[in-house]
């Protein structure tokens, strides 16, 4: 199996937060690796497809991401 692209990992990422979190970190660490394999500093999510589409939600997170070493920012709607 081939390792997954940055957007593939955020596919997934974005499935596992409509999943109840399922698998999160596995999903964040996939993410984490192809973001350095294809030198990418910060990932990016579209705000209208998370659960949690409010600023609490977003801080929140970002900071569960910061913390397994993922920038995230958000797209402009």
């Amino acid at each position: 199996m081939s390792e997954p692209t940055v957007a593939e990992a955020t596919n997934r990422i974005y499935e596992s937060l409509q999943a109840d979190n399922a698998d999160i970190d596995l999903h964040i660490a996939n993410l984490k690796a192809a973001m350095a394999r294809e030198g990418s500093k910060e990932a990016v999510f579209d705000p209208e497809k998370l659960v949690q589409n409010n600023r609490s939600g977003r801080k929140l997170m970002q900071a569960y991401f910061r913390q397994r070493g993922v920038t995230v920012k958000f797209s402009a709607a």
